[in-house]
């Protein structure tokens, strides 16, 4: 058994049932799972073989978990032409970069946003990926992105997106990257079969998620429903986000977006939406009643002025709320750390004393991303549960006198910079800030030289 013991940690926010913060306490994982938590068990014989971590002086969290990315987009961030542009004419010019994706730049983009992801404290990272160039396919994008996910030592979660709808169908994208939906459906069957593991525990996981009610058709929608529904995966899409995707969905079926959305068999608690700013308090209340969730995205959000989400109202009605810090283009990156502490302050600034705490933001990014996904086996750090965590550094000088309330202060104060470890499925792969299943900078130097192959 491979097993693993964190030492003498500080302080270990559970995110458990009981809400508990543990003192002095240690952990001990077996082939990825956790086995005991308690103090002193570098003493008995279960520990005997274990690699060990040191916990004095840090602070322990479960793995944040990332609902919503577009990984692709790592290598179209910061561009000065897209910098003031909102969602649909940010689209419009971007999808000319986007048109001319290949595997190379799948697999460089997917590397480098899952590493900055890890490194930043985040274990599992589920990625819409829908931009498909004639030629290629969802197993060779898709495999790309998970072969970029094993060699960091990521849980990872891909999706088949699609779009079926082109300039020429009253959509943003050009013809090249849109397909039919008999080729849609056929290559997601091919992609549920190939990667997706239903099982505890699982690496890797497939989901169905064409873009979104402006780029799709209502067949795309139906029949990637009944397929999902049939091989037993869950759906996502982008609703709700502007103003233009509700006054497109008002004139092209007459419904509202979510009305629409009900209407092709996207609601209920496989579904759950990228956004959701634009609901209206019966739309709240209709989420909460279906079980379906939502994916909060606020710098993306911030940056694309599409609005602020009524995650307050969202989460005092039951709604499943999860962190998600979207595709890097709109973000520009893949720190889960600093989504949280912005969606912290974002809502305290528009809701006072009703918006969600420092240690409910972090619940949202644990066990609310976990419920997003389908999965009881991570957000937590309870003994049963997955071995996937991070760990700051409380003599780190941007903690000195913020550690008082080690749950709240990811939110309240933040932590700036890389954690000091990451630990997903029981193996270290994060140490002092950087990678270690990969050489970082080997990583980043073919990278660099991807980008410049893309965009010159």
């Amino acid at each position: 058994m491979r097993k693993l013991l964190i030492k003498d940690i500080s302080s270990v926010v559970t995110c458990n049932d009981k809400d508990e913060v543990l003192s002095d306490v240690d952990i001990l994982s077996g082939d990825g799972v956790i086995k005991k938590i308690g103090k002193n068990l570098s003493e008995e014989p279960d520990a005997d073989g274990a690699e060990i971590v040191d916990g004095a002086h840090h602070i322990l969290y479960p793995g944040l978990i990332n609902t919503h990315h577009h990984l692709y987009q790592t290598f179209s961030r910061n561009l000065k032409e897209a910098q003031n542009l909102e969602l649909f004419d940010w689209l419009t010019y971007l999808y000319e970069i986007w048109k001319n994706l290949n595997e190379d730049t799948v697999y460089y983009s997917s590397v480098t946003g899952m590493g900055e992801l890890l490194k930043t404290g985040c274990t599992t990272c589920l990625d819409h990926h829908y931009v498909f160039p004639k030629g290629t396919t969802g197993k060779s994008i898709l495999g790309q992105q998970f072969r970029a996910a094993d060699e960091l030592g990521m849980r990872f979660y891909a999706t088949r997106g699609s779009m079926d709808l082109s300039k020429k169908d009253g959509g943003l994208p050009p013809d090249s990257v849109t397909q039919t939906v008999d080729e849609i459906m056929e290559d997601s069957e091919e992609v549920i079969d190939a990667f997706h593991d239903p099982g505890e525990f699982a690496m890797h996981r497939v989901a169905l998620a064409p873009c979104s009610p402006f780029s799709v058709s209502r067949e795309l929608l139906e029949e990637s429903a009944k397929l999902a529904r049939k091989k037993h995966v869950r759906l996502h899409t982008h609703v709700a986000e502007t103003k233009d995707e509700e006054n497109y969905t008002l004139n092209k079926y007459g419904l509202r977006p979510l009305a629409y959305m009900e209407e092709v068999g996207w609601t209920g608690p496989d579904v759950w939406y990228a956004h959701g700013i634009h609901f209206n308090t019966d739309e709240l209340k209709k989420l909460a009643e279906t079980g379906t969730g939502v994916a909060h995205c606020p710098i993306s959000n911030m940056k694309l002025s599409s609005g602020i989400a009524r995650i307050p109202e969202m989460l005092k009605l039951g709604v499943t709320v999860g962190l998600a810090v979207d595709g890097s283009a709109s973000n520009d990156g893949s720190d889960l750390l600093e989504e949280l502490r912005v969606c912290f302050l974002l809502h305290r600034l528009n809701s006072s004393k009703d918006a969600p705490s420092g240690y409910d933001v972090l619940k949202m990014a644990t066990r609310g991303s976990a419920r997003l996904l389908g999965r009881g086996d991570i957000g937590q750090v309870t003994v049963g549960k997955a071995a996937d965590f991070f760990m700051i550094d409380e003599n780190k000088l941007c903690m000195t006198g913020a550690a008082f309330d080690p749950a709240s202060v990811l939110g309240t104060v933040g932590y700036k910079g890389d954690v000091a470890c990451t630990i997903v499925n029981g193996k270290v792969v994060v140490k002092d800030g950087r990678l270690t299943q990969v050489d970082e900078d080997k990583l980043a130097e073919g990278a660099r030289a991807q980008v410049k192959k893309y965009l010159c």
